[in-house]
C-alpha cells in the first residue's frame, strides 16, 4: 500500500489557508499530482437548474480556459457520472471520443485517457474532478487511489471554492 501521508497533509496545510476557488482546486491539484498524476486537471462545476457546467479550475488555461458555460448533455457520460455518481474511466482516445467532442484537442495535448469523478454535496452532485494523461494510464489501481485520497478532498475543495 502506497504511503500519501506526506501530499494528505500538504493537502490540508493548503487547504486550511485557501481563499477562493483557485486556492481550493489548486490544493486539490497538488494532491492529485503527488499521488495519482494527470496531464491535464480541470474542475468543472454544474448547474442543472439552468442545465450548464462551467470550467471552474484549469491545469491549462490556454486549451481549456475558465471562462464561460456549456450546456449539459444527456448522453452515455451524463448516465454514469450525473445520474449512477459512478466514476467515468475512458483509458483510450477511441473511447474519449465517444462521449467528448473535443477528443481531437484532447489528444494533441498528449492525453488519451481520463477520469472524471462526481463530487457529491448535501445529496446533490455539485461538480466533476476530471483528470486526463497518456493511454491507459487511469489503472484499477490508480482509480482505487483517486478514490481512497482524492475523493474526500474534492468534497472540501468544493466547499472552500463556494
Amino acid at each position: 500500500m502506497t504511503d500519501y501521508a506526506d501530499a494528505i497533509a500538504r493537502f490540508d496545510a493548503d487547504i486550511a489557508e485557501a481563499k477562493g476557488a483557485d486556492a481550493a482546486f489548486s490544493a486539490l491539484q497538488a494532491l492529485v499530482q503527488a499521488t495519482v498524476g494527470a496531464k491535464l486537471f480541470t474542475y468543472m462545476t454544474v448547474d442543472m437548474a439552468n442545465e450548464v457546467a462551467r470550467r471552474a479550475y484549469t491545469s491549462d488555461a490556454a486549451n481549456y480556459p475558465t471562462s464561460g458555460t456549456k450546456p449539459i448533455r444527456y448522453d452515455s457520460w451524463f448516465d454514469i457520472v450525473h445520474k449512477e455518481r459512478k466514476y467515468f474511466v475512458a483509458n483510450t482516445i477511441a473511447d474519449i471520443a465517444k462521449v467528448f467532442p473535443d477528443y481531437e484537442l484532447i489528444n494533441s495535448l498528449g492525453c488519451q485517457s481520463v477520469v472524471n469523478m462526481p463530487v457529491v454535496l448535501g445529496g446533490a452532485l455539485v461538480g466533476t474532478v476530471n483528470m486526463l494523461d497518456v493511454e491507459g494510464y487511469y489503472t484499477p489501481e490508480r482509480v482505487a487511489a483517486i478514490r481512497e485520497v482524492v475523493a474526500v478532498p474534492a468534497k472540501l475543495a468544493a466547499m472552500v471554492a463556494r
